[in-house]
């Protein structure tokens, strides 16, 4: 269990997170949105005892997270993070030989399916398979908590899907929670059971992905129509083209004919929740 209580950090006048208060308790995946500058990075390193908190408490499993005494079981994945360079069958071994809960025998057969070539060193790796590297040996740490910052960045579309499949093959044989900070939205809304977005250094959201595949949706028409249907409901974001109008709404379903009703992409209900100004995405 994670559980934030109150916790501010500033840099000077500068504030990164903003009296958060937040409880993750169960295991699963949990998807962390927020534009660039919101706060992911430094609620990930809070929660990971990298940097202090100015003000507040973070608990791990009832603990105290402190600086001097890291928790040890969280194992947290930068989005630069650096290896040794030294060849990854060795790298592997190192990782064995420090943590008396890592699963050799998966981090092998992770390697041997993702293809990475064990012999060769750390540095001679692309940065998409650096990463690679990096996420497969927190998977195989047994570690309670993983935070992932950015952990398909520099992947293609294929080193993306083994990712995610990796993820939840990883979170099916031992649950755990994961917290992933990503940009690539659409795709983790696939995979993700719960969903955090964090908007000028606090939460504005956490819920069940379930509850936004049944709350967000679009509706299109004339704008006459459109307005008349959407009256009273919570209005996140609209386009609109001559006399066409679409809104995307977080709110009870309703049921119009004379307007089209659509699914809404995770995409666009986050662009419309924290991307509200005209023309920013």
């Amino acid at each position: 269990m994670i559980e934030f209580k109150n916790v501010t950090k500033s840099y000077g006048k500068l504030t990164t997170l903003n009296n958060i208060s937040i409880s993750i308790k169960e295991p699963g995946i949990y998807c962390l949105l927020g534009r660039n500058g919101a706060g992911k990075t430094t609620m990930l390193k809070t929660m990971a005892g990298h940097i202090a908190a100015t003000s507040g408490e973070v608990e791990i499993n009832g603990k105290k997270v402190d600086m001097m005494d890291m928790p040890n079981d969280i194992h947290f994945v930068e989005a630069d993070a650096r290896q040794f360079n030294i060849r990854l069958n060795e790298l592997i071994h190192a990782a064995a030989n420090i943590n008396p809960l890592f699963d050799y025998s998966f981090a092998i057969n992770l390697a041997e399916r993702f293809k990475l070539d064990t012999h060769k060193k750390y540095n001679q790796l692309s940065f998409g398979m650096k990463s690679m590297v990096n996420t497969l040996i927190a998977l195989a740490s047994s570690k309670n908590t993983l935070l992932l910052d950015e952990p398909v960045l520099g992947f293609d579309p294929i080193m993306r899907k083994a990712f995610y499949d990796m993820l939840m093959e990883s979170c099916a044989e031992k649950p755990k929670i994961v917290v992933v900070s990503t940009h690539i939205v659409d795709e983790m809304s696939k995979v993700a059971e719960q969903l955090i977005i964090i908007d000028k250094g606090a939460p504005i959201l956490f819920c069940d992905m379930n509850n936004i595949d049944e709350k967000a949706y679009c509706v299109t028409g004339s704008a006459e129509l459109v307005k008349a249907a959407t009256d009273g409901l919570r209005v996140i974001g609209e386009t609109k083209v001559g006399n066409h109008l679409s809104r995307y709404i977080f709110d009870r379903r309703i049921d119009e004919k004379d307007v089209w009703i659509s699914a809404l992409s995770l995409q666009d209900f986050f662009v419309g929740l924290v991307g509200n100004e005209k023309g920013d995405y």
